[in-house]
């Protein structure tokens, strides 16, 4: 029986040659419509992979950002007619055979947005290749994150996310960062406009090829994310921010 929904894939790449097409062989082919992969002038063979790939290939005639990329992905998608939409970094950490039942979660009203979670334990994300450091840094920050928003997320950083079309249409997500904070400011505004948020595990891949920032921008990007919850707070305190309002 034909399904009635659209789901779209969204895989934002940059530099993802060695991983790109992995990544792409795991995604249900049977339960998504279409693949788009954003290419944000990588300098390697990403392009030429993606071209051979029965996807949707969009490449940037210059480097936006991690956060530039994904504006592009999304505003694809929404054009495309997409019901649901999924974006999974092409990197080959995240099990992309989890699509269908992060799909599944918001389609049936259970959550408006749903993130794939690699820490179901400490001892499942440093097995799967975790780096100690990145493992602290990243529950130390998702512990704050969910104190300070009211969520209970198993992990704010995931590159593994399902988004609902009312989300992406309600959010105001192109006045975000072109960098990686706009996946922070992106979670903080679905808190703020009343989505529900929710998280499904998938398993831990770390390994040489997978990409990772370094610890000068994982410091940036902790600050940012900080400040992020800083101009909420403010604009609800009444000095508003166009980060938070339609």
């Amino acid at each position: 029986m034909p399904r009635s929904w659209k789901t779209i894939v969204v895989m934002p790449a940059y530099n993802a040659a060695n991983t790109l097409e992995r990544t792409w062989r795991d995604i249900p082919k049977e339960h998504v419509d279409e693949i788009i992969v954003v290419d944000d002038c990588s300098k390697d063979a990403t392009c030429e992979i993606a071209a051979r790939l029965p996807v949707t290939l969009i490449r940037h005639e210059r480097n936006t950002g991690y956060g530039g990329n994904q504006k592009t992905c999304y505003d694809t998608a929404l054009a495309r007619g997409a019901d649901f939409v999924v974006m999974i970094h092409a990197d080959y950490q995240y099990d992309a055979r989890m699509i269908t039942t992060a799909v599944e979660v918001i389609r049936h009203g259970i959550c408006d947005v749903v993130l794939g979670n690699r820490i179901r334990t400490r001892r499942e994300a440093l097995d799967g290749g975790m780096p100690k450091s990145k493992y602290l840094a990243n529950r130390g920050l998702t512990i704050i994150e969910n104190m300070l928003s009211g969520q209970n997320l198993g992990e704010w950083h995931s590159g593994f996310r399902a988004y609902s079309r009312r989300v992406l249409a309600g959010v105001p997500f192109r006045r975000n960062s072109d960098n990686f904070v706009f996946d922070s400011q992106f979670l903080v505004q679905c808190v703020h406009h009343g989505y529900k948020l929710g998280d499904i595990p998938v398993p831990v891949r770390y390994f040489d090829e997978a990409s990772s920032i370094n610890l000068w921008n994982s410091t940036v990007y902790a600050l940012k994310t900080l400040g992020t919850f800083g101009q909420w707070y403010a604009h609800k305190a009444g000095l508003k921010s166009r980060l938070f309002e339609r």
